[in-house]
């Protein structure tokens, strides 16, 4: 039985990570590692909580006594770490709790999984898989052509790029100079169910429920590659299988649209779907984001030429799941939305 040690698996996209998987297979036991800040809900796996195949442990990844005794008890086979702080603004307003757990958090687990390998322990012969998941914005901007590459060069931009880009290099050089047996993700904007609120879509669909004016940066003519989640996660299982060692593979959806463009979506969709008295009006452009990039866009070439790995969900297909999914969870929504986030929110956009 191949026994996974997931990070951050309360969060976004490791939740619907560990549903996925536990759905998929029935020969797994997944260890699922989350200090549940902010971002982390543990109502997000109440689907797979009572499986026997699931552990849930909250902790910090930077806790070494506690990871060293989870490798200990469990022996996992393979770490995959989604654990980060991942929203921008706050990376701007709080860069060092960026570091803290995007660096020095994967620095600590690479280092508990090349111990466990050095034991020379039958079940560490090869090594612990570890995979990074990382983010396209660690590339930096693009311009209207091109798309980011496996070989583009890391330019980022912001403490929270910044962070994830100096994992990444950590993680790359534990390949070099150890030889442990890595990959590294690299994905377009998620989305999809159990997204936290500070994200663009469940922050404009709660707003225009709410009749809440809805904050654009800028001229909200930023581009992202959008990309439904459970795509991201069945490409993660197939590098994790199958990936070449050491490689890194970027995961697209060829889904490029501006900003302002998904704010008319979500609002047009709820006055079609749900309240007919809300419009565009309801728009806001507020002062632009610190050294906003412009576009983003990722080229999937590399993992569908060697996995076979392919979006299963067009952007039409996939923002319909996602509204309807938060439309049928409004109490969802109400819950994660109270208390510490709401003062947030309310620092974040009061002078903007």
């Amino acid at each position: 039985m191949k026994t996974y040690l997931v990070t951050g698996g309360a969060g976004f996209i490791g939740s619907n990570y560990i549903i996925y998987m536990l759905n998929k297979y029935q020969d797994i036991k997944i260890i699922n590692l989350d200090a549940l800040t902010y971002a982390g809900n543990l109502e997000n796996l109440k689907e797979v909580e009572k499986r026997s195949a699931y552990t849930f442990v909250q902790g910090d990844i930077c806790d070494k006594a506690l990871v060293e005794r989870l490798f200990r008890d469990y022996k996992p086979d393979c770490v995959i770490n989604f654990a980060a702080e991942s929203h921008v603004d706050r990376s701007i307003t709080d860069p060092e709790i960026f570091v803290k757990t995007n660096v020095l958090g994967t620095l600590s687990l690479l280092n508990i999984a090349k111990a466990a390998w050095q034991t020379g322990e039958d079940q560490y012969r090869d090594g612990v898989k570890f995979l990074q998941v990382s983010t396209d914005e660690v590339y930096g901007s693009l311009g209207e052509t091109g798309c980011f590459m496996e070989t583009t060069p890391l330019d980022p931009h912001s403490p929270y790029a910044a962070s994830k880009a100096s994992a990444q290099l950590l993680v790359k050089a534990y390949a070099d100079t150890y030889k442990m047996p890595v990959n590294i993700t690299c994905c377009s904007n998620n989305y999809g169910p159990f997204q936290f609120p500070e994200k663009l879509i469940p922050l404009i669909l709660n707003n225009t429920l709410q009749h809440k004016s809805l904050p654009v940066y800028g001229d909200g003519k930023q581009v992202r590659d959008w990309l439904y989640v459970e795509d991201h996660c069945k490409a993660i299982d197939m590098v994790v299988h199958a990936g070449r060692l050491g490689e890194v593979y970027n995961i697209g959806g060829h889904n490029e649209r501006c900003n302002i463009d998904i704010v008319k979506i979500i609002v047009n969709y709820v006055r079609e779907h749900v309240d007919s008295t809300v419009g565009e009006d309801l728009i806001r452009h507020v002062t632009d984001r610190k050294g906003h990039d412009r576009r983003y866009g990722i080229d999937p070439e590399k993992i569908k030429n060697e996995l076979g790995w392919y979006p299963d969900t067009p952007f039409d297909k996939g923002i319909k799941l996602t509204l309807d999914w938060y439309l049928g969870h409004k109490e969802w929504m109400e819950r994660v939305t109270s208390g510490a986030y709401q003062e947030y929110y309310n620092e974040m956009y009061k002078t903007r």
